[in-house]
């Protein structure tokens, strides 16, 4: 049989030769400097499809040589804790069975369990002797921890790992080197996640744990550097950093999502390209899967998250950092937000784009775009998005739909109304991604990618003439950044100030439209 070639793998643990993959060299040998070497226990918490299950196989390569590496998973094993018996057996039995092929001396330490002895006791006796007569250190890795489904089994057992650490570091037994524990779920929330109910957080005697701050997600120059090994296959003549760049855009750095978009550009006949990039983007956002699925069912299943990134992504919200409040750390640990120097953002443009989709499908249903159409025909000419007519139609549509609402309406729904107007338009053929730095300060810079062309387009919440004219400013020097000639501003003015006319500037060699939309001030 001929061997396979290379390929982006979005299923299961990365391996080298056989997978396209980001050098993580560095990354491995920063978490065997700092943590094993010094014989830290510590948790790789990090979300779904992060490249958790990776990491520990790469590790375990990489340990080889210089430790026994004992690596486990919960994944499937919920008769792992029927109870403390059943856990304990079960351990005995999966390590002596991984053991055996190489040492069957060091498998039968692994003895069935004595009657007289405690669950706790004997895996603890186990362990000792296991590890005193290893001849290496020994590091146990366990996989897919959150499945534990019962608290007490596993708490027992993470407790009988710290009295051993504790008991280690006084000299007085011999245990594991370093324990590694992996998993979405964060220990001190495992127990929330099994049991729902249970509000306030927990004691873990996980307490002993390092904190892991190794940088898991991919920074561009790390993509680039596969996307290089791919082009030195495959010759496509693509600028890899370019590229890159696109795919950093988007994803940041996110394993799975830079995995998946450059598995959508190979696998589905598109350019090595910015503009395939922005293809395989459009198509991620229009299809199910695992981690979308989970996106949503989270935001639903904590309305309190949910209603937090509605205001950060509609109103531009900036909620102070604060890791104890419990809708920040349900979106930190799940991946949905992400800390930027004591800043708190949504995590990538891809999650940006399909949560926001996501409030645009809730708040269709309650406030349908009528009275003016939608039809493509109308904005589309020959294969190009008219954005002028665009600007003109929403202006319509709102003076005669929503000339009666007051500006707090106007204030809170403004994103929401032009998304909700351009998405029909764009759909299936184009798609818009929020640009992240913009969206505070009642201001938004919407990148519209439509017919291999892309355009800007600005909302602003009227404040005044000078604030106006600084908007107009940087929505120039942002369109320089981007090497375009034309940008749209989209400004919501409250009748009561005697907004601005629209009308069309020239700053900077740049030409802006702007276009007005007024409505009443609140009585």
């Amino acid at each position: 049989m001929n061997e396979r070639a290379k390929y982006f793998n979005i299923t299961g643990p990365c391996i080298p030769g056989k997978h396209y993959m980001v050098d993580t060299g560095p990354k491995l040998r920063t978490i065997v400097r700092d943590y094993i070497d010094r014989g830290e226990y510590f948790t790789i918490n990090r979300p779904r499809q992060y490249g958790k299950t990776t990491t520990l196989f790469l590790l375990e390569r990489a340990l080889a040589d210089e430790c026994l590496v004992l690596r486990l998973s919960f994944e499937g094993r919920d008769d792992y804790f029927d109870s403390l018996a059943h856990f304990a057996n079960s351990v005995r039995q999966d390590i002596a069975y991984a053991v055996a092929p190489e040492d069957q001396a060091l498998a039968d330490i692994w003895d069935a369990a004595r009657e007289d002895e405690s669950p706790t006791n004997y895996l603890r006796s186990r362990i000792s002797a296991f590890c005193a007569a290893s001849g290496k250190p020994v590091v146990l890795m366990i996989d897919e921890v959150d499945m534990a489904t019962n608290f007490q089994v596993f708490n027992a057992f993470l407790g009988m790992l710290r009295d051993m650490y504790i008991s280690r570091e006084t000299g007085s037994a011999d245990t594991f080197q370093s324990v590694i524990l992996a998993g979405v779920t964060d220990i001190k929330n495992l127990k929330r996640k099994i049991r729902p109910e249970e509000h306030s957080g927990v004691n873990s005697p996980w307490n002993i744990a390092a904190e892991f701050t190794v940088d898991m997600s991919f920074a561009a120059g790390e993509i680039a550097g596969m996307l290089r090994a791919y082009e030195a296959d495959h010759a496509t003549g693509m600028d890899a950093d370019a590229v890159a760049e696109r795919i950093y855009f988007y994803s940041d750095g996110y394993p799975f999502l830079v995995s998946k978009l450059c598995k959508m550009i190979d696998e589905g006949s598109l350019d090595w390209t910015a503009r395939g990039v922005d293809e395989a983007e459009k198509r991620l956002l229009g299809e199910d899967n695992t981690l979308f699925d989970d996106l949503i069912k989270n935001i639903q299943g904590y309305p309190e998250l949910g209603r937090m990134l509605e205001r950060m992504l509609l109103e531009g919200s900036k909620p102070p950092f604060d890791r104890g409040d419990l809708p920040i750390s349900i979106g930190l640990m799940y991946g949905i937000l992400k800390e930027d120097e004591r800043d708190l953002r949504i995590a990538n443009v891809i999650f940006e784009t399909k949560i926001t989709n996501y409030f645009i499908s809730v708040f269709s249903r309650k406030e349908p775009v009528r009275g003016v159409s939608t039809e493509s025909s109308l904005f589309i000419k020959n294969g190009r998005l008219n954005m002028d007519t665009v600007m003109s139609r929403f202006a319509h549509f709102m003076s005669t739909e929503y000339r009666d609402r007051d500006s707090g309406f106007i204030e809170t729904n403004a994103r929401l109304l032009f998304l909700s107007f351009l998405k029909p338009i764009i759909n299936g053929a184009g798609h818009y991604a929020v640009e992240p730095e913009t969206r505070g300060d009642r201001r938004m810079d919407i990148r519209v990618f439509f017919g291999g062309e892309e355009q800007i387009v600005e909302l602003k919440l009227w404040r005044g003439e000078a604030y106006e004219q600084e908007g107009i400013a940087q929505l120039a020097e942002y369109l320089g950044i981007l090497g375009h000639a034309k940008g749209w501003l989209l400004s919501f003015c409250d009748l009561k100030k005697t907004p601005r006319e629209g009308g069309v500037y020239e700053v900077d060699g740049r030409t802006i439209a702007e276009t007005v939309v007024a409505f009443k001030d609140n009585p």
